[in-house]
């Protein structure tokens, strides 16, 4: 028996710029996993430049740094999160829980015993 269920697209804007979005949190989530942004490029599907751009961007629409890089030897630099970029991720995260748990019982209260075949 087929069951519906309700889905959303989430994402934050500033004076009409996007800020943040389910996307770019995962862009953020893997540089922070893997310590390198060409690597949560290519986990995207992304170019390293089109990543990075993204990355510019959402810093720019947020006023504040998000990431910083290290200049490595031998074994090559890596890029982390900012504080403020840890702190948001967490956030947004928590955020996208409480959205999706608030359109789940709204779903269940108005439309899930029309929408369900008999």
């Amino acid at each position: 028996m087929p069951s519906s269920e309700p889905r959303q697209k989430l994402w934050i804007e500033t004076d009409g710029q996007l800020v943040m979005s389910d996307y770019r949190v995962r862009l953020l989530e893997l540089v922070a996993e893997t310590g390198s942004l060409a690597e949560a490029a290519s986990a995207l599907g992304l170019s390293y430049r089109r990543a990075w751009g993204k990355v510019k961007e959402i810093e720019a629409n947020l006023g504040r740094p998000l990431v910083r890089s290290e200049v490595g030897g031998a074994g090559g630099g890596r890029t982390l999160l900012t504080p403020a970029a840890e702190q948001i991720v967490t956030a947004y995260r928590r955020f996208q829980q409480r959205v999706e748990e608030d359109v789940e019982g709204a779903y269940d209260d108005e439309l899930r015993d029309l929408l369900t075949p008999p």
